[in-house]
């Protein structure tokens, strides 16, 4: 069988769960070939890292600009052309006909809707599966040519009904992760150790971090707390912290953050929405930074009504006080545990595979 992966690399989540799934496929499918292409590269290679940037540049200074038009594409109408789509289908169209796929699954939902006008203009039968790799139903990621789509919660389940999608094509499966963030269940009973509380603190890929130094110093000085500081493409920030605190490692760009999970006790974080799904498969309660970005106030939403984490206020002081107000409290955590433990078995044992299978089937295509 041979699957093609479409995504592209605007911030890392989408490019995240994209080779997540690759894993898993092939994990479960012996012999499939599986590959992940970032579409906007094939299609613009000399222009897709400016393409990338200028992405950066928007949500890290022009959030609000971005959530307008964020708010602006899920009223407008359910087929509109989506920019420069007829440059694209023809991009999309070579990139088919080089690979051959017996099914396509789409982790942008710009690829989404690329691949499902090209099935409905060519009248095509190739299998497409959307992977929303937020906890949103916006309009973006629906699309008629769409076979299935794997979402991260029962509620953006429940939403995608209400908007028209029949239920037989939804499949609960959570955000993909890698695998060695799925550890077995109950990390939660783990004794105290020597009562050194451990703390993590990611910046997404784009490394979004306090720059005060004000905020590392005060943190520093919190009392029996060892932090790890991963400043993910922050490079410059690495640089700069490496070094100059006593309870503070600062660790660069990493493959191993589940490690990093692993020994932590509480993880401060913007909540992208795969990060949050790490937090959740090695049940790590999260402490999420108050979010700008539409997509991500969705799915603070989301873990604040399913308690397993909090929000914590930008502010330097803010951010502080709620960091001691959880950090200390046993309760609480172990009740985030537990409740972590539960929304784990909630998703779906459907594997992949299978949804897979069923797509492919449906389609008459003869798996090889």
């Amino acid at each position: 069988m041979n699957i093609l992966i479409l995504t592209g690399k605007f911030g890392m989540g989408h490019w995240s769960a994209s080779q997540s799934l690759r894993l898993q496929l092939l994990r479960d499918l012996p012999g499939a070939e599986v590959t992940v292409e970032d579409f906007f590269a094939y299609a613009l290679p000399d222009a897709s890292e400016t393409l990338y940037k200028c992405f950066s540049l928007l949500v890290t200074r022009g959030s609000g600009l971005y959530n307008l038009y964020y708010r602006a594409a899920g009223r407008a109408p359910l087929r509109a052309r989506p920019p420069l789509e007829d440059f694209f289908q023809d991009k999309l169209g070579e990139l088919l006909w080089e690979r051959r796929p017996d099914a396509v699954i789409a982790t942008h939902p710009y690829c989404a809707q690329l691949v499902s006008d090209y099935k409905e203009e060519l009248g095509a039968g190739l299998p497409l599966a959307t992977c929303i790799t937020d906890l949103s139903s916006h309009r973006e990621w629906l699309h008629p040519g769409a076979d299935c789509y794997l979402v991260g919660s029962r509620s953006v389940r429940d939403q995608l009904i209400a908007k028209g999608v029949e239920a037989a094509r939804i499949h609960v499966t959570g955000i993909p992760v890698r695998p060695q963030f799925r550890p077995p269940a109950g990390r939660g009973s783990r004794p105290p150790g020597d009562g050194t509380r451990r703390l993590l603190i990611m910046g997404g890929g784009l490394g979004m971090l306090p720059r005060r130094s004000g905020f590392y110093e005060a943190l520093d000085a919190l009392s029996g707390v060892e932090t790890t500081l991963i400043t993910g493409g922050n490079q410059r920030l690495c640089d700069k912290l490496a070094g100059r605190y006593r309870h503070i490692q600062v660790v660069g760009f990493t493959h191993r953050v589940y490690d990093y999970m692993a020994q932590a006790d509480l993880m401060l974080s913007k909540p992208g929405g795969i990060t949050l799904f790490e937090t959740i498969f090695s049940e790590l309660p999260i402490l999420a930074w108050e979010p700008t970005l539409q997509q991500e106030r969705d799915n603070a939403r989301f873990l604040v009504r399913r308690a397993i984490g909090r929000l914590a206020p930008r502010d330097p002081e803010g951010c502080l006080q709620a960091i001691r107000g959880l950090l200390y409290d046993d309760g609480a955590l172990s009740a985030m545990h537990a409740h972590m433990r539960a929304l784990r078995g909630e998703l779906e044992a459907q594997s992949l595979d299978r949804i897979v299978s069923a797509l492919t089937a449906a389609k008459g295509v003869v798996r090889r």
